[in-house]
């Protein structure tokens, strides 16, 4: 008979109650979500921009931008948009933070691709040495079967 070592003794209560609060802190996610949106506005206030889940939410251009000329608004416009959606970014982040814990956040990978493909080499790794482990007890078996 096969031992299981330390995980025979798994409190089967306490990773019931911490799945729980994985799904309930999920859960405050999803609808955080929707709530979450970045906000940006130029210094005299003639662009304000509000920017969520979907993109640009409202764009508020006051009569006095109408004054200015077309490329001067144009890069107010695009500059402030950029302002709004990196608050975006930082509120959903914190969001996410606060979700998943700041170790565990997938967002953290927005702005370091290196370490995501840090992560991914572990799991590569992992899976090797699982597969590897595997096949050779299925080929310890085979000999002792004598297939």
């Amino acid at each position: 008979m096969q031992e299981f070592g330390d995980f025979a003794n798994i409190d089967v209560d306490k990773l019931f109650k911490g799945m729980d609060d994985q799904f309930a802190r999920l859960e405050k996610f999803q609808e955080g979500m929707g709530d979450c949106v970045g906000r940006a506005e130029d210094e005299d206030g003639l662009v304000v921009v509000e920017f969520g889940q979907t993109g640009v939410r409202e764009l508020f251009l006051h009569p006095k931008a109408m004054r200015l000329g077309s490329a001067e608004l144009s890069d107010m416009i695009k500059t402030v948009l950029a302002e709004a959606t990196a608050d975006f970014q930082r509120k959903f982040s914190e969001l996410a933070d606060e979700a998943f814990g700041k170790q565990d956040n997938p967002m953290r990978f927005g702005d370091d691709p290196e370490a995501a493909v840090g992560e991914i080499r572990k799991a590569e790794a992992a899976y090797d040495r699982a597969f590897t482990d595997v096949m050779g007890e299925l080929d310890r078996i085979r000999r002792r079967l004598e297939l």
